[in-house]
């Protein structure tokens, strides 16, 4: 009777025991010397095997879940905002194109003429590094906004 009632305590037991699993886990290096950790080596050159019996923890993942009353916009009213925004860009594109060559062409006339108080060079370089800083802005602005453009939908 007492072997009876042990049977179930004992299967019960195992049950509730911890599983013991081991994965072989590797620390890996990369060219610019980032570190990071995984369970396969994949095609990491620079990896290490770590030692088996180190405590490895991990911290899980939250899932991000939208509120059931966050509000929603529909496809044709985002197209629409799509639109206007690339509408504005494009306009912001524009009006930095004419500035470019206009920025360029005040440079052009600065460096066609030269001062009387400018024996020095470096004097004139002094005044034209505005105008050319000007051009730099101006086409780093393009830049900007043809990647803005380039990565609309």
């Amino acid at each position: 009777m007492i072997f009876s009632r042990a049977i179930p305590l004992f299967f019960l037991a195992l049950g509730l025991a911890p599983l013991s699993v081991s994965a072989q886990v590797y620390k890996c290096v990369d060219d610019t010397g980032r570190i990071s950790y995984t369970n396969s080596r994949g095609n990491n050159k620079n990896c290490t095997a770590l030692d088996n019996t180190q405590a490895v923890s991990s911290i899980p993942v939250r899932a991000f879940t939208q509120p059931v009353s966050f509000p929603k916009v529909s496809s044709d009213t985002q197209r629409e905002r799509d639109q206007t925004r690339r509408q504005l860009l494009e306009s912001e594109l524009a009006g930095e194109r004419a500035a470019l060559e206009e920025a360029r062409k005040a440079l052009a006339e600065q460096e066609s003429i030269r001062l009387g108080n400018e024996k020095n060079y470096q004097k004139v370089l002094d005044r034209l590094q505005p105008y050319k800083n000007d051009i730099e802005q101006r086409e780093r602005n393009i830049e900007a906004l043809n990647k803005e453009i380039s990565g609309l939908r």
